[in-house]
């Protein structure tokens, strides 16, 4: 079940944002997208947060290898992000 507050933004900044996304790209935002952009102050800040430390942080792999690893279970779990 998806809440449409999801999915067609919470607000109009969002809702223009996917627009504009949807107008250059042709497709429609990914989901990963709208959901960190939902109420983004409750979880979507700390979640970018989060993942920008596991990504960019310090770390005995390169940030190469680690943008590898994730593509690689992305592609596992058939996430196209």
């Amino acid at each position: 079940m998806r809440l449409a507050n999801v999915q067609r933004g919470d607000g109009l900044g969002n809702r223009a944002m996917f627009a504009m996304i949807r107008l250059l790209s042709g497709f429609r935002a990914a989901d990963v997208i709208r959901t960190l952009r939902y109420h983004r102050h409750l979880f979507g800040a700390a979640h970018s947060a989060h993942t920008q430390a596991v990504m960019r942080g310090p770390s005995e792999w390169s940030v190469g290898e680690r943008e590898l690893f994730a593509a690689f279970v992305s592609r596992l779990n058939q996430c196209h992000f």
